[in-house]
Formats: structure tokens, sequence, C-alpha cells
């Protein structure tokens, strides 16, 4: 998942209700920057204003939860309804065309929520607790998102996945989206995980067996690349909670879910 610039600072400037739905071809909208001259919003003033956004809770087991009533939620549901309405049409006009419509999750806070290891580590990102978290895989699902997955598949509509999460998490993962609901297409034809020691053929340009210069961007836009050039299908709709989740083209439609807890460039 992250190579991030964890810095929880960024997301204040982020209009995450405004910027959430991220149409194509639409640069980085709503993006902001780490660079300013002028004093950067309070740290801890933005935790509870994150916390207000979730409406964070800490259950029976002491895990933080989002609020099913939160802003946060609100903003997911205006998000599926209008990726259900566009993926339907566009499934339509693409069976009508002969082609294969295809759709594409980013996992990691697109279809299963970091809140609680985000809150319990401050906001900051160790790859030995990240792996140890993801390897427990119970994190609870991003509102919708399993619901949408298999809205996507009953329309005809072929589900890929195209995560930061590594070769080792596998596992984990299918686990955890069985776990959840999103019980579709999880094995290794469609769900593709970085791979640094056998980097796929297909990018060749940035990745060769033991050497990974890809960024996220040439990674996930690579990636759907070959989705379409390759394995024949057509993308109409891209999910993500990241900017670079989407950036790259390969996608008739791309969707930017709220997360104002870190940035991946």
């Amino acid at each position: 998942m992250h190579k991030p610039l964890r810095i929880a600072a960024i997301a204040a400037a982020c209009a995450v209700t405004g910027a959430a739905l991220y149409g194509a071809g639409a640069a980085t909208a709503g993006q902001s920057t780490a660079n300013s001259t002028h004093e950067p919003y309070n740290i801890g003033l933005l935790v509870k204003d994150i916390d207000t956004y979730y409406g964070t809770t800490a259950d029976a087991n002491g895990v933080y939860q989002a609020s099913s009533d939160s802003q946060y939620a609100k903003d997911l549901a205006r998000i599926d309804s209008a990726a259900r309405k566009q993926i339907d049409q566009a499934a339509r006009k693409a069976h009508h065309r002969g082609e294969k419509p295809a759709v594409v999750f980013d996992i990691d806070d697109t279809l299963l929520l970091s809140l609680d290891y985000e809150k319990r580590y401050n906001y900051t990102y160790n790859s030995t607790t990240w792996a140890d978290y993801v390897n427990k895989a119970d994190r609870p699902g991003v509102f919708g998102s399993a619901e949408l997955v298999q809205y996507a598949e009953s329309k005809g509509v072929e589900v890929f996945y195209n995560s930061g999460l590594s070769e080792a998490q596998r596992t984990a993962a299918v686990a955890n989206l069985k776990k959840i609901g999103a019980d579709v297409n999880l094995d290794a034809d469609h769900m593709f995980l970085k791979d640094k020691a056998n980097p796929p053929s297909y990018l060749s340009a940035c990745a060769t067996p033991g050497t990974w210069t890809c960024t996220t961007v040439q990674y996930k836009s690579g990636t759907r690349k070959h989705i379409e050039d390759d394995l024949g299908y057509e993308i109409v709709a891209n999910f993500g909670d990241q900017y670079s989740d989407l950036d790259g083209g390969y996608a008739d439609r791309t969707y930017k879910l709220p997360n104002p807890t870190y940035f991946v460039s």
C-alpha cells in the first residue's frame, strides 16, 4: 500500500466532499500540496476534524470504526449512487457493441478501511506494523464497497483489483475481501498486486526482476493498460482513494473516494 507521504495535514485543504467524484481527464483537481509559505493547519485540530468526518468511535473490542451516519458515509453513498448509474449505462452500451466491460478497484481504503491503523499509530506508517495489520485480514469494508463489487458483477461487468499491496499479502487480502462480502474474482488473473521480485513483462519500462522503479501512477496505469490492450476489456470505471490510483488513463470514468488520512504520490 503506502509508500506514502504520510502527511495528514495535506488533507486539510482537500475539499473531500466537493472533490469526491473525480471525473476522467480532470488532472488532480482538489489535490493540495505540502509546499506553503503559510503556517500549516494545526495537526491537533486536523485530527479532530478527521474524527468528526468519519464519526470515529471505538467498538466493544477497542477497534476504531467509522460511523454509518457520518459525513464520510454520506459522501460515499453519493459516489456509489452515481457509479451504479454509470456502470449500468456503460455496461449496456459495451454489451451492445460487443465489448467486454470491466471495473477496476483499488483495495486499501477503497474496499478495506484502514482507519483503525491510522488512529492506533497516530497517522504514521511503518512497514512492519502495516504488514502485521494487513495480515490479520480483519479490516472492515468501506461503506458500500462490497455491494458495489457485487453490483458490477450482476451487470455482466468483469471485476479487477489493482492494489499497492505486495504479492506476499495476497492471501490476507483475499481472506479479508471474502470476509466483507466482496467475494468476486479474487484469483490471480483478476487481482493485481505488486511483485517486485518478478514483475510482469508489461511493466518492463520501470520494473525488471529485482529492480522496481515504477511510480504508483506507472504501476497502476500500466496494469490498466494491460487489462485493456492485452486482455481485451474496456474499463468503464476505476475506483481509488488516491489520485495516483486514477491518473494515467485507461478508464472511461474515474471515481475518487474520500481519504483524509494519508497521501500516496
